[in-house]
């Protein structure tokens, strides 16, 4: 029986998903954690890991894999995806290259190999704790977007309009990464911002090829001062030539950082049928929106994650549904969360395929920039993508928040 060890941090929304697709595949399971997962069962084996060590992590299931025959490492957020690279080829196993993951987990390091070849994406500049910001800004031009380097999920990111808002901003986005436990002189990116419609691809890498599985399209404007995404719909409704663009750079851009193997997920500017590449990670896509995909006859992204890493045959790559569509629900407000109304009307909207409530009572709420939580998704399918992005606001129309500000 193939055995796969899967990367799971002990507090990641996508667990449960993960550990089901590996059992509906019967495969032996090793949950590698910096603490047990709850979502584990009593059958599983467990490994505890050091996730933010990954060559201390790496070495430890190394050492795992020599009492017990292991088929596939499989990191399922960003926090795993350098220790499955280094263990997977350290044992021989379907792998991206560690230099090509340490690329994807570093927004500097990315935009320069990026750049290095030729790929479409925002004019850049790297500000360190000892440059200056007002150059740098001045090089890429008014309006411009302040990145943390290593951060992910929009968290920290900062649109900027004008000169004398850009120290504050940069102070604002440190102190959050540094909140984050990173060092307080890790550099920060500032790039010109891109308007236009924004776009999500997630795809697989197969031998150094790009499959792309869906392009979402984000119908809210993502235009700042923050950058909170609500509304995945898929299949997009932009135009063949710009669909076109995007495979194109979405490609180019994995080639660039060298990945090769496992699921991809990319963020993209479009306008004037072009695409511009924003983001690009070595892992699928984030929260729980995974469940807005089925592909051939209702197969999951993680099954198809977990086929391609232990080298089982994978038929079909369509999508079965003729649109879906997901809708992570932003904090309106920060505070702590009292209760939440009307679910049972959401799930009762017609289109709706489930309404899911993350964040429980009791609990703070902190918005972005600070911080990257959403209180739930909302899920949908259809015949249109309209119509599924129609059902998707009728749904979240009906939920109502009861917060307590701070």
């Amino acid at each position: 029986m193939a055995h796969v060890v899967l990367l799971l941090h002990s507090e990641s929304y996508r667990a449960a998903d993960f550990l089901q697709a590996a059992r509906q595949l019967g495969v032996d399971i090793t949950v590698a954690s910096d603490r047990r997962n709850p979502a584990a069962s009593d059958d599983d084996r467990v490994l505890e890991v050091h996730l933010a060590n990954p060559q201390v992590a790496a070495s430890a299931i190394i050492e795992y894999a020599g009492e017990t025959a292991v088929d596939a490492v499989v990191a399922v957020d960003d926090q795993g995806v350098a220790t499955a690279a280094l263990a997977s080829e350290q044992l021989g196993l379907t792998h991206n290259p560690p230099s090509a993951i340490s690329a994807t987990r570093n927004k500097a390091d990315m935009r320069q190999r990026l750049k290095s070849a030729g790929v479409r994406q925002p004019a850049f500049e790297v500000v360190t704790a000892d440059s200056d910001s007002r150059i740098a800004a001045e090089r890429v031009g008014f309006p411009l977007v302040v990145k943390p380097v290593s951060l992910s999920a929009s968290q920290g990111v900062i649109r900027v309009d004008r000169a004398g808002d850009l120290p504050a901003t940069i102070e604002r986005t440190r102190s959050i990464a540094q909140a984050q436990g990173r060092d307080q002189r890790e550099p920060i990116l500032v790039e010109r911002f891109i308007p236009g419609a924004e776009v999500a691809v997630e795809g697989l890498m197969r031998c150094g090829s790009l499959e792309v599985l869906a392009i979402f399209d984000k119908p809210d404007p993502l235009d700042g001062p923050f950058f909170e995404e609500t509304i995945y719909v898929t299949p997009s409704r932009l135009t063949p030539a710009t669909q076109k663009s995007i495979r194109a750079v979405t490609a180019s851009g994995a080639k660039a950082l060298g990945l090769s193997e496992g699921p991809i997920h990319a963020e993209l500017r479009t306008g004037d049928g072009n695409a511009w590449l924003l983001e690009i990670a070595a892992r699928s896509i984030g929260g729980l929106c995974a469940r807005s995909l089925r592909f051939g006859l209702g197969l999951s992204l993680e099954q198809l994650i977990l086929r391609h890493a232990l080298e089982l045959p994978i038929r079909d790559l369509g999508l079965t549904d003729a649109a879906a569509g997901v809708m992570m629900l932003p904090i309106p407000q920060a505070g702590r969360l009292r209760a939440v109304r009307g679910v049972g009307r959401a799930r009762a909207v017609d289109g709706v395929a489930g309404v899911e409530i993350t964040i429980s009572p009791g609990q703070e709420l902190v918005p972005l920039p600070e911080g990257s939580r959403y209180l739930g998704f909302i899920f949908a399918r259809g015949q249109d993508p309209d119509d599924v992005e129609a059902t998707l606001r009728a749904a979240h129309a009906e939920l109502t928040f009861e917060i307590t500000p701070l």
